[in-house]
Formats: structure tokens, sequence, C-alpha cells
């Protein structure tokens, strides 16, 4: 795509469109010429280049990429009008387009009804499975594993319902025997399960989880802001294909959370909630005699906690989708090519002398830590730190991140490490670029020159 001409495509689209509806008068109060502009905009692009290099491989570092050209253009035509989604009225052309692009998550996932909507954030697509839960469960408290999610903590106290961490196995899952003690408490009504931890890429076990609860009445909510999209390779040919049991498990999920603006290709904030059940929106009923007028039919605000929301989002989305959908044959070959990578990467560690595996990637995310002189937490730690620091700084610089581990799940999976703290940081590698599967031999031998110094 040749961005810089659709850009000004849209630009002049919008002018035809303005046009249409006859000349008017600009207020002189808003109006900015090109000379001073100019100026604010030489600094305002000069202040962005503190940034890292998201849109290249060598960048492995957080959960970031640039949203596809196709976004980009997507989203700029429609803010240009500035849709809001909240009511039909503010955002009917986008609004449409809203539910069009939420059927098809809907559909990736196999829900053959369902009641959903696009957020600004996992965050809040989290909050709103969760308010759900209390609203069918009041008094009952909700189960999350100690490597999920910050957020679901946090709304629990925001919800004011009580939260109940549970241990996870030495992979960073979800313990479904530690699980099973907590439920049968009785003081649960709900449970998350992550497909795809921010921490490692781990899957938990949904399908397993399902059985509980039938056996214990709860919810089970999956938390797929971070790896949702990965089920589009759930039984697929090759390297790259996952197993199907825990992603086809979704499908009987009472509700999903799913992050356009990871995989998705989307620019943030585009993040998504889903139910099963459509008889839920009964939980956000409200009255605003001045915004639900243009329309007989459901709008958006009447079944979201949010209210204004960008339609530039939903048009981002959509027009996306069109080119890319979220198919295994679409979308599914850029994330076909992460896991390769990934897969790639963890293969040339195994090989190597200067670094060792954490533990085997389940999605894109690679987890690794440098050989020491003396195999203890601590001179691990300091040399992640070290590796961390130097490798953003270098002339041929890599970027990656560390994940703090504690010492008990570090010495079951690496027997021969020295216990002398607590724990320690690992190093973290984030290969959601499809890119990386043509650079991840360069990274490789850039992370062991950094751990051989």
């Amino acid at each position: 795509m040749d961005l810089k001409a659709w850009l000004a495509t849209a630009v002049a689209s919008n002018a035809d469109w303005v046009k249409s509806f006859g000349p008017y008068q600009a207020h002189p109060a808003l109006a900015v010429d090109d000379a001073r502009f100019a100026a604010a905009f030489e600094v305002f692009t000069e202040r962005l280049k503190d940034n890292y290099p998201f849109f290249h491989p060598r960048y492995a570092g957080q959960m970031l990429k640039p949203p596809h050209p196709a976004a980009v253009v997507g989203y700029l035509t429609a803010m240009l009008i500035n849709p809001n989604n909240h009511a039909l009225d503010g955002g009917p052309a986008t609004a449409e387009m809203e539910r069009e692009a939420v059927q098809q998550l809907a559909t990736m996932f196999g829900y053959d009804t369902h009641l959903g909507h696009l957020t600004t954030s996992g965050t809040i697509a989290n909050l709103e499975a969760l308010f759900v839960a209390r609203e069918l469960h009041p008094g009952k408290g909700v189960a999350y594993s100690t490597e999920a999610h910050y957020t679901h903590g946090r709304m629990c106290r925001v919800l004011g319902v009580e939260g109940h961490p549970v241990p996870v196995d030495d992979l960073g899952r979800m313990d479904l025997d530690a699980l099973e003690r907590v439920l049968r408490t009785g003081r649960v009504g709900t449970v998350v399960l992550t497909a795809g931890t921010t921490g490692l890429g781990a899957v938990e076990p949904i399908h397993e989880a399902l059985a509980l609860r039938e056996r214990y009445g709860v919810r089970i909510h999956v938390d797929a802001a971070y790896g949702g999209f990965f089920t589009l390779l759930a039984g697929a040919p090759g390297p790259e294909g996952l197993p199907e049991e825990p992603w086809r498990a979704i499908a009987e999920a009472d509700s999903i959370v799913v992050d356009p603006h990871k995989h998705g290709l989307q620019p943030y904030g585009c993040g998504a909630v889903l139910f099963r059940d459509p008889s839920v929106g009964r939980f956000y009923l409200h009255d605003s005699p001045y915004t639900y007028f243009t329309s007989e039919e459901l709008h958006l605000g009447e079944i979201s906690l949010e209210c204004s929301r960008a339609g530039a989002a939903a048009a981002a989305l959509w027009l996306t989708f069109q080119l890319i959908p979220p198919t295994r044959e679409g979308l599914g070959q850029s994330l076909a090519a992460g896991r390769r990578a990934a897969l790639r990467w963890a293969e040339l560690i195994e090989g190597s002398a200067h670094l060792e595996l954490y533990q085997a990637p389940e999605l894109d995310i690679v987890s690794y830590f440098p050989v020491t002189e003396a195999a203890t937490l601590s001179q691990i730690d300091a040399a992640s730190n070290r590796i961390l620091q130097e490798g953003m700084t270098d002339s041929d610089p890599v970027f990656v991140s560390t994940l703090r581990v504690g010492a008990d799940r570090l010495t079951a999976l690496h027997p021969k490490l020295v216990r002398d703290a607590d724990g320690a940081r690992v190093l973290r590698s984030v290969l959601m670029k499809p890119e990386s599967e043509g650079y991840v031999d360069h990274l490789h031998e850039r992370l062991e020159r950094l751990a051989r110094a």
C-alpha cells in the first residue's frame, strides 16, 4: 500500500463529502497559518523520535507494533468526520461497521449467538465481563490465576467483589486442583481463564475447566486479550499449529475478551468483549433521553459501560478485516509467522552455550536467560538487566524486556540453578511482527554476543 497516496485520498474524500452539504464560513477562532503550524510540527515530530522502533523486528520488547496501513487509512478517514459510536445518530455508518466487525470476531471464536461491542481497551472489556458476572452472581467472588493480567485483581476492587488468586503450575498455567479447592468454598461465581498470559503467553486449560463450571455452577470468562487471535492456528498443519482443545473450548465460555490492537493490526485503543448469551444486555439498561432518539434499533451505548467511543476505531477494524479477515488464510498467516519465529529462536537458544531457554514458547513469546559463571539467581538477574540496558544503547541495538520469576518456579524448571535470592529477572521477547521470522537469526546472534560480554 502507498500510505502517502491513500492518506491524501482520505482527505480528498472527506473534502468532497463536506462540500455536498453546501458552503459555510469557517470561524477565525480556530485558524492557524501554515508557518505557525510548521514551527510547532517540527518540535512535535522531533519529540516523537523519543520512542523505541516498534516497527522494526529488532524491537522484541513489549507487545507493541504499528497498525496496518489499512487501519491507519480507515482510522484517519473516519476520524475526519469524528463519529461517536455511543449512539446511532453519533455514528450510523461506523456503528454498523462495528456490528459487522464484532460479528467476525464472534465467528472466529465459534459463537453462534452473541452480544458484544468494541471497547477502548482490554481493561475496560474485562471490567464489563466481570460487571455482568457480578450481576449474575451477586455476593460471589472471581477466581483468576496468579499469572492473569493484574487488571482482574484491580477490577475486583473496583466492582467491590472478592478476588481469589489461584496458584499456577510450573509452566504458568492455572492449577485446576487449586482452583477446585477454591470453588469448594462456595465463594466464587466466576472463573477467569487466560488464553495467552502477557508474561509468557501461557494458555490455560479452558477445556478442562469447563467441567468445573458444570460441577460448581460458575461462569467461565476467557481473557484472550493478548492471545485470542491464535485461535486461528488451532489444529493448523505445520510447526505453527496449536493444540485444538483449549481454543475450541472458548466457544463454550460465557464471555470473551480480545484486543484487536494487539494481534488484530489496529491502533490503540481497540478492545472487544463478547457474551455468549445476548440476554445479559439487560444489565446495561439505562435511560438517556437526549441520546437515543434517531432509531428504534439497539444503540451500542445501550450495551456498553462506556459512553463516548471513537467510531474511527470501528472503521479501522472493519476496513482491515475486508482485506485481511480473521481467518486462518487471512490474519492467521501473520500469527503463523510470529509463532514460527518463536519456535526457531527457541531452537537456537537450546543449542547455545551462552543462553538458556526458560520454557518452551506456547505462542510467540520467547523467555530465556544468560548462562552465568556461577549459576545463581542473583547473577542471572544482574546479567539479564545488563543485557537489557546494553542492548538498547548498542550501535546495533536490540530491544527486549525482562520478566521477574520467583525462585520456586525458576528452580523447578531449572534444578541446577543455585537459589541465593527470592527470584530473578529473565529475558523475554515478543515476536508479534511477522517480519520477526526473517530476522530472528540476527536477534539470536545479538543476544548471544551480549551474553558473552
